[in-house]
């Protein structure tokens, strides 16, 4: 079972029905997509320096555009305590460089969240909250966060947090998935943001 059924139980299945594929993720069977991001937006230009350095770890980036090819790659595997973890692969395809927003997931069941570790090495962690709209699209919200610095991890200040939203749904008439990503923080304002479209390709 993967870690995103463990979590939604029952709710699990009022995601739509390629919604529940997608996030089914069989041990060692990779999930991998590509689409179009039509808009990226950053912040104010002096969060750039900010988001330039964290492109060292594979994580957020400077760069705005529209209609971005982009591919994501999921694949979950069995860690040695036999912990289940998915890894996610963003990569965007700006026309002056590649640019990579990755992570590593896996569960805490007993406070019902996804433990999400952002950039490769990981620079940042968030709790994640699942839940399933009337519609049948997947929302995650983010919760508490921390910096990540090798083995010290050190908890954020609530208005020093990246506050994110992500809404994914599936389009049976155009037959691809949604996405939408809005990262705000209470002081700063829009960290990012990006909205895109993707079809799954069978490898």
């Amino acid at each position: 079972m993967t870690i995103y059924q463990s979590l939604l139980g029952e709710d699990f299945h009022k995601l739509h029905p390629k919604l529940q594929e997608r996030y089914a993720l069989p041990v060692d069977v990779p999930f991998f997509a590509t689409g179009t991001m039509t808009k990226i937006e950053t912040g104010a230009r002096w969060l750039n320096p900010l988001l330039t350095f964290a492109t060292h770890w594979k994580f957020l980036f400077p760069e705005n555009g529209q209609d971005v090819p982009f591919t994501i790659q999921n694949t979950c595997k069995l860690l040695s305590n036999g912990e289940a973890e998915v890894y996610w692969e963003r990569t965007f395809y700006f026309k002056k460089g590649t640019r990579r927003f990755n992570a590593f997931m896996t569960i805490d069941a007993k406070r019902k969240v996804v433990k999400d570790y952002l950039g490769e090495p990981s620079l940042l962690y968030s709790d994640l909250k699942f839940d399933v709209t009337n519609e049948g699209r997947l929302l995650i919200r983010s919760g508490f966060q921390r910096v990540v610095l090798g083995k010290i991890e050190l908890p954020i200040p609530r208005l020093l947090e990246g506050s994110v939203i992500v809404e994914e749904g599936y389009d049976a008439v155009r037959e691809l998935f949604t996405i939408h990503v809005y990262i705000h923080n209470p002081i700063v304002g829009r960290v990012m943001a990006y909205a895109g479209e993707f079809k799954e390709h069978i490898c």
